[in-house]
């Protein structure tokens, strides 16, 4: 390869940096202006580094066949900023690919045709939706993930206003609530958090990127009034798992200033198990409390329901990889649950799961069909789940597979279900993974009747941007998503 040729593609790369860089401030204000979500194939531009977004663009090519570059969707990020645009999730990446399979054309004409529902749809001043106040009951793995992402999503028309985190009281209160922002501010697992943090021991606030949560300490619900701290109609999102079922949840909703609740857990009883992009639509108004089931079946529900449409699940086994948990112990100690006591750090652990039989809540059809078990191995973080189905319609590897990658890309399943196709990935590469579960298409296994597909999440990051979409929908926040070929 000449000098030349080496020089001309170091060129190339750094053109198309300069357009990323360019292109960032022009996401961002479409985002905070006009509540304009920018994506490309369900991934956000917002907040995105210059690589990130070269990433993405990359991302295409392996999923499409076609080769796209900022060069394709820069002038289509410029030309939305001029279109006045209302409220919407705009897949720029699809946009772009249909643009360039038509052959080109004028961006404007092309871009008002497409996006017609919201072009000069922005009204300055216009009311975006009533706010909703959400409350973090319980502050931990998974409550600071979901304060994470509510902190991410303010800002730009979301409506949901994180407004306090509850906890046990605590001694000295100043202390505690620098080390709650720590916890916040650094994980070993989603590395350091990306804002500020700012603690007012007196207000027993922290502000985080200009949101400021109040920090409400109680041993109990019924001990809260949320209204003396100007919250009202809140959603409690319980994350501690202790109250599963109508009668304990029912505290959260008895206490002044609060309306609803949402367990991360499964829920007992008659509460209703949702699993987002599943059976979220069945939630009502009338709906006080509601459970986002457990991440094992927020990962499998989708891949399953997609399954089962096409080929038809006929009996199966689920066996769940997962990471070890807070409840284990990291050395040999006493626990009420069978091995769990043995240490989490040094050993892999069979033990139980409910998720085959909670299947079974979001898909009726897949009722006593499943069962199920699970290993907790020695690692923090990303789990996998092993779906070994007898199908009622024959296939193999590459029909599933291809199949699969579709419903990940142009299905109502597309931020549940996301799809790899390298030999290398470990579970390490999926940390941060916003989707439900993730098939590794390498993986599969198909011949006539049966078939094993294995897949990944993040049982942590990957669940609780399942339970923000439960959230939205309580809070009857909806956005609607162009260009429609890209539902």
């Amino acid at each position: 390869m000449s000098q030349q040729t080496l020089d001309n593609v170091f060129q190339e790369w750094q053109s198309n940096e300069a357009l990323a860089e360019q292109m960032i401030p022009l996401v961002g204000r479409l985002y905070r202006q006009h509540n304009v979500v920018a994506t490309m194939y369900g991934r956000s531009l917002i907040n995105q580094s210059v690589i990130r977004i070269l990433k993405d663009h990359r991302f295409v090519r392996k999923i499409e066949g076609t080769e796209l570059s900022v060069e394709d969707t820069y002038p289509i990020v410029k030309t939305l900023c001029e279109l006045n645009l209302g409220p919407a999730h705009v897949d720029v990446g699809k946009l772009a690919v249909m643009l360039k399979r038509q052959g080109g054309g004028d961006v404007e004409t092309f871009l008002r045709k497409e996006l017609h529902q919201i072009v000069d749809g922005y009204q300055p001043g216009a009311s975006k939706g009533e706010p909703k106040d959400v409350v973090l009951y319980g502050f931990g793995r998974i409550g600071r993930l979901l304060a994470r992402v509510l902190i991410e999503k303010a800002g730009g028309g979301n409506l949901l206003q994180l407004r306090a985190i509850v906890v046990r009281g605590r001694g000295d209160v100043a202390k505690d609530l620098e080390k709650r922002a720590s916890l916040l501010r650094r994980d070993s697992v989603h590395g350091p958090f990306e804002g500020t943090i700012a603690v007012d021991a007196e207000m027993r606030t922290l502000t985080v990127n200009g949101n400021v949560v109040q920090v409400i300490y109680a041993d109990n619900p019924s001990d809260i009034d949320y209204t003396d701290y100007g919250i009202n109609n809140a959603v409690v999102v319980d994350n501690t798992g202790i109250w599963r079922d109508e009668a304990g949840l029912g505290q959260h909703v008895a206490c002044q200033g609060a309306s609803k609740a949402l367990l991360t857990a499964p829920g007992k009883g008659d509460i209703k198990n949702i699993v987002y992009g599943i059976n979220h639509e069945s939630i009502s108004e009338q709906d006080r409390i509601v459970s986002a089931a457990s991440c094992t079946t927020n990962a499998i529900v989708p891949v399953l329901k997609a399954l089962n449409d096409e080929y038809g699940v006929v009996n199966g086994h689920v066996e769940t990889v997962h990471a070890y948990t807070n409840d284990q112990n990291l050395i040999d100690n006493y626990h009420k649950g069978d091995r769990r006591g043995r240490s989490a750090a040094l050993n892999m652990v069979l033990t139980e799961t409910g998720a085959a039989k909670a299947v079974a809540k979001a898909l009726p059809e897949l009722e006593g069909k499943l069962t199920g078990n699970a290993i907790r191995v020695p690692i923090p973080n990303v789990s996998m789940a092993i779906l070994n189905l007898t199908l009622d319609k024959t296939t193999d590897v590459d029909a599933l597979n291809d199949y699969l990658r579709r419903m990940s890309i142009d299905s109502a399943y597309q931020k549940q279900i996301d799809f790899v196709d390298s030999p290398e990935v470990v579970s390490s590469d999926f940390v941060g993974n916003r989707h439900a579960g993730i098939v590794d298409a390498k993986a599969t296994i198909a011949n006539g009747h049966h078939a094993v597909v294995y897949v990944w999440y993040d049982n942590e990051f990957g669940y609780s941007c399942q339970v923000i979409r439960i959230l939205q929908q309580m809070s009857n926040v909806s956005f609607l998503k162009l260009p429609h070929q890209a539902s």
